[in-house]
């Protein structure tokens, strides 16, 4: 029998039509196209998984050129399609919108006026731009022109196709409808200067130039033996067999390249230079054609790039031989430094190119029958718009595949360099995406976790090191990140439905449990008391809500692991008992769970001593009097923290029940949404990073203390917002069946993400495109239900909405569920799912 929440369904049905009224008349339809306004920050990210990107704006200009390995924010090389219409003088057009206003003095080298950028040519009076993604679509209007312009950009990605979604490659689309009354003809270009050249540092040297390939050019730099990492190659081409090139632009001083590049543009002149040895400023590609009233023309334009090597080598070395369970594997990698995978696959950019080109109907085809099955979905378009915005973490430079094809990556990408290394297990144990899309890249991180990174003791350096290999043991295990990789060992076993893996990594995962509880249980209360690193970087003395649920997450994933194996599970299930019952009586205020701070009695040192080792560094002369009135620094206490039960939605996205009393978890959910979300942040004090939220915004503050006892030096990052942590309380309010409340969460989310300000595709924290921000994935389990586990072959169903169509994705392949008069039904887009047996689950709320 299918039991509906009607109290649930009837608030979510008034949400829906109260959604306009929320959005605000003349602003950005959530799920909708990006206009005017809403138009100036739009940055939407092309590329595969670790190879880097660039981002397609909302205008069409192409920014952000972070293909050398590390994110490179501002990097906005001067290269542009246009168009000229011979029968209409002084009609060329670069193929874009108007320049966003902040560009003109918000941009390097403002103050003398933008030199060389592209921004001074003519161009569409208008544009718009709407997200599908992997696909990005631009609307260009000029009412001189008779001419319509759509813009595609895209790059591959496909679920369980881990490999073809991680090409360093690109597409731009353009097609071109003549609205005139004759017949007119057109001269396409696409024209770049080589922005891969490189000054000269210290004798580093290595030439530049401009080199042929099939229908296009490559953009070059050489390294050298000193350098090898500057060797880069960026190929620009069409599938048009028409194709001219100028492999090499006008050579002089000042602008000249430029303006006569150009001045060839303007004139439809088709102009043709073979290659040169060196130093060729830039490069033009020219495709004529000829197009009667209403008739239609695409060109396909190809980008590959191709930089093999890199300078990177992160992470201590160990000194210990404890500190390595397991073989380097390193030892079998070509060089000590990161390579990226795709330098594995091929040999060199043409070999990329090729393979773009051949394959590029079929990869079109796979990557469109996902964005089809994705955006099928009748779930609310601003949980629709926050998952996809999201996806496009996995084509920034926050995300890495090492040579052989393990999966790496930063917390987020600062503006030229990486933010945070080491797949930190503290933070992406907050993003659900990659779990399901590509589960075999998530289980990676798994290996790595419990391989390269944990010792004999079972101790976890939650910061692995690259390229992959054992790494030093010189800090804190964070508690949330180890205990919360157990729990997602089980997820990853119930995903993949791999007993062999299951029974391969298991031995490893009873020493990080046993690990776990001899360091912050070792009194067997079922509590974590002692002192414990997480993710705000900092360590919670004594026990609170937030780590004990993670431990009890974690003792309940390791039980039902170790029970399906035949291991003696007594004392694990004796702890969790014991746990639970400590959690909910004495960590409990009756209305939300909050911290006991203790730092006497306990087997670690006093904080002063145990300063010395955490980030923030010692105690001062004030803090040691302040530690005597209120205790150490940096606690919650009896704050409503939004991550106070972190632990249990944990467990709950990796198919476990909660841990804790579902009753007391609503009413800790509910706390956070009455005291924490603000919808007008003016009066809220915030000394920390108050860029993420500010002023008139919205947002779901870290922590408050609605019932008093806030201290002097709370715990570090408690006044910001975050928008990962928005998205795991938004989606666990919707599990507990409070669907208004979790899309009040989504919306003022989104509503600083609407691209007047901030850039719709890159909601940032500690680095733009940052890993947390993929606990938005969750919404789909958390309005539907549906999850699919390949042990059982079951396919479970929960719905918090009535009806519904929603995407499901698998180790196997991908679709649609859909669930209608009382039955669930399942459509496969791509691959395989083997679906047994469906089970229909009721949550009381």
């Amino acid at each position: 029998m299918i039991l509906t929440c009607r109290k649930g369904l009837r608030a979510y049905l008034i949400l829906v039509l109260l959604a306009e009224v929320s959005i605000g008349v003349g602003q950005h339809p959530y799920n909708g196209a990006y206009k005017g306004a809403y138009l100036q920050q739009v940055a939407f990210p092309i590329g595969g998984i670790g190879t880097g990107m660039f981002c397609l704006e909302g205008t069409g200009a192409l920014s952000h050129m972070s293909v050398r390995n590390s994110p490179d924010m501002f990097n906005e090389p001067a290269m542009f399609a246009a168009i000229s219409i011979k029968q209409l003088p002084g009609s060329a057009r670069v193929l874009e919108g108007p320049v966003p206003a902040w560009k003109k003095f918000g941009q390097r080298d403002a103050g003398l006026g933008t030199p060389g950028m592209t921004w001074g040519l003519p161009r569409f009076k208008e544009a718009e731009f709407l997200a599908r993604f992997p696909f990005g679509e631009i609307r260009l209007k000029d009412k001189e022109l008779p001419l319509e312009v759509h813009i595609t950009g895209w790059s591959p990605f496909i679920p369980t196709d881990a490999d073809n979604s991680s090409l360093p490659v690109g597409a731009l689309e353009y097609t071109f409808r003549n609205t005139g009354k004759g017949a007119m003809d057109y001269v396409f270009s696409y024209n770049s200067r080589n922005f891969m050249a490189l000054p000269g540092e210290n004798g580093k040297g290595g030439e530049n130039r401009i080199l042929p390939i099939r229908q296009g050019f490559v953009l070059s730099q050489d390294g050298t033996q000193a350098a090898p990492e500057r060797k880069g190659d960026f190929a620009i081409f069409t599938s048009e067999s028409n194709v001219t090139v100028d492999h090499c632009w006008f050579r002089g001083g000042w602008w000249d390249p430029f303006t006569m590049a150009w001045n060839n543009i303007e004139k439809g002149i088709v102009h043709k230079t073979d290659p040169v040895e060196k130093d060729a400023p830039g490069a033009s590609l020219f495709v004529p054609f000829t197009l009667k009233p209403g008739e239609e023309k695409k060109i396909v334009l190809l980008m590959a790039w191709y930089v093999p090597d890199t300078h990177l080598r992160i992470g201590d070395e160990p000194t210990d031989k404890k500190d390595s369970t397991i073989r380097d594997a390193s030892a079998d990698l070509p060089s000590r430094y990161h390579k990226p995978w795709y330098s594995s696959k091929f040999k060199g950019v043409g070999e990329v190119a090729d393979y773009w080109l051949d394959h590029y109907a079929t990869l079109r085809q796979h990557s469109a029958s996902f964005r089809d099955a994705f955006y099928k979905s009748s779930l609310p378009p601003e949980v629709t718009e926050a998952i996809a915005a999201n996806l496009t973490i996995l084509k920034s430079p926050t995300v890495m595949r090492q040579y052989d094809g393990r999966f790496w990556a930063w917390e987020g990408s600062a503006d030229s360099w990486g933010s945070c290394h080491g797949s930190c297990t503290h933070v992406w144990n907050y993003a659900q995406a990659v779990s399901h899309l590509f589960p075999s890249l998530e289980r990676s991180l798994r290996n790595t976790e419990f391989g390269e990174s944990q010792n004999a003791e079972g101790h976890q350096t939650f910061r692995t090191s690259l390229p992959i290999r054992p790494v030093a043991h010189n800090f804190h295990a964070a508690s949330d990140g180890q205990l919360g990789g157990i729990m997602k060992v089980y997820r990853e076993w119930r995903i993949s439905g791999d007993d062999a893996w299951l029974k391969d990594i298991y031995p490893r995962v009873k020493a990080s449990m046993d690990y776990c509880i001899r360091t912050w249980d070792p009194r067997h209360d079922g509590a974590v008391e002692e002192p414990h690193h997480n993710t705000y970087d900092i360590e919670f003395w004594g026990a609170d809500g937030m780590i004990t649920g993670f431990y009890l997450g974690a003792l309940e994933a390791f039980t039902a692991m170790g029970g399906y194996l035949g291991d003696d599970i007594s004392l694990y299930k004796e702890l969790y008992a014991k746990g639970r019952k400590y959690m909910e009586k004495d960590l409990f205020n009756g209305e939300y769970f909050v911290q006991k701070i203790q730092w006497t009695g306990l087997r670690a040192p006093d904080p002063v001593a145990a300063a010395k080792k955490s980030f923030g560094g010692s105690y001062s002369a004030e803090a040691v009097n302040l530690l005597q009135q209120e205790g150490p620094k940096y606690q919650y206490g009896n704050g409503c923290l939004s991550d106070g039960v972190l632990g249990a939605w944990i467990a709950r996205v990796c198919g476990l029940s909660e841990p804790v009393d579902t009753a007391k978890v609503k009413s800790h959910l509910l706390a956070i949404y009455k005291y924490n979300l603000k919808k007008d942040l003016s009066d809220h004090s915030n000394p920390q990073r108050p860029g993420y939220a500010v002023g008139k915004e919205g947002g779901l503050l870290l922590c408050s203390w609605p019932r008093g006892g806030k201290l002097s030096l709370p715990f570090v990052y408690s006044d910001e917002v975050w928008t990962g942590i928005e998205y795991q309380v938004a989606s666990h309010l919707i599990f507990q069946g409070r669907v208004a409340e979790g899309l009040d969460i989504v919306r003022t989310c989104r509503n600083r993400y609407d691209g007047a300000v901030r850039n719709p595709f890159d909601e940032y924290e500690c680095g733009h495109w940052y890993a947390r921000a993929m606990s938005s994935y969750a919404l789909i389990e958390a309005l539907t239900g549906v999850r699919y586990d390949a042990v059982d072959k079951t396919l479970y169903v929960n719905t918090k909405v009535g009806d519904f169509t929603s995407f499901l994705s698998t180790a196997t392949g991908f679709g649609n569920v859909t669930f209608s008069r009382g039955k669930a039904s399942v459509k496969v887009v791509y691959g395989t799912i083997s679906v047994e047996k469906i089970v229909y689950l009721n949550q009381p709320i």
